[in-house]
């Protein structure tokens, strides 16, 4: 039987933490989704680790997007959901995009953060509420599409940085996301480990940047620094 949904995890080096997240998912798996890991060439056994929790696990070249195209192609489904390895899904989200997606041809869901940073409520709560006025979408926030849609934007940009942002505008141009209420929870260890108001800061002017048309591998450097 062919799956209902196509969850997409890319991974690289994320064996510290990811057996929970991967089991969470279990469920999920025992209702018709299929769980697609796409390792960047992880150093830490990563892969030997999600084998027994993913229905597929893959190599790809080192980069989001690219493994993430890679697993959009190895899934089956006629439904995909993109999940950062750090993000962990509401128990019914399978039943949610399904509806979703009943109704629009792409989507994604609110976020909350979970860190140390008193400030990351309210970074959550504007995020979603950009997202929710711009019709785009972060990949925090488990963006899901309909295959059909997917394969018409030619997946995601081969890109080092913004793909999420890229994505969102060029299947804005098909239709307006569902801007699911549900929320994903997702590690605010990128904000604790630098600051939440530097990493704020961080990635505003990377995105201010890239709307002037600067280029992803630029701001990739930058944001690496």
């Amino acid at each position: 039987m062919a799956p209902t949904l196509g969850i997409v995890m890319p991974v690289l080096d994320e064996a510290a933490g990811l057996a929970p997240l991967l089991q969470a998912l279990q469920p999920l798996r025992a209702r018709g989704a299929e769980l697609v890991v796409v390792d960047g060439g992880s150093t830490d056994g990563t892969p030997a680790l999600a084998a027994p929790f993913a229905d597929q696990v893959i190599a790809a070249p080192r980069g989001r997007a690219r493994q993430m195209n890679a697993g959009a192609a190895a899934s089956r489904a006629p439904r995909l959901l993109f999940l950062h390895a750090d993000t962990r899904l509401p128990a019914d989200a399978d039943a949610r995009v399904a509806r979703a997606l009943a109704r629009a041809p792409w989507g994604r869901f609110d976020v909350r953060i979970d860190g140390r940073s008193r400030w990351l409520p309210l970074v959550a709560a504007l995020m979603n509420l950009r997202s929710r006025l711009t019709g785009i979408a972060t990949g925090d926030q488990a963006i899901f599409v309909r295959r059909d849609a997917f394969d018409r934007i030619g997946g995601f940009p081969d890109q080092p940085l913004m793909e999420d942002v890229e994505i969102s505008r060029r299947l804005r141009a098909i239709g307006r996301p569902a801007c699911l209420r549900a929320r994903v929870v997702t590690s605010g260890r990128r904000w604790d480990a630098h600051g939440a108001w530097r990493t704020i800061r961080l990635m505003w002017r990377l995105r201010w940047r890239y709307w002037r048309g600067e280029s992803p591998q630029s701001l990739a450097e930058a944001y690496r620094r």
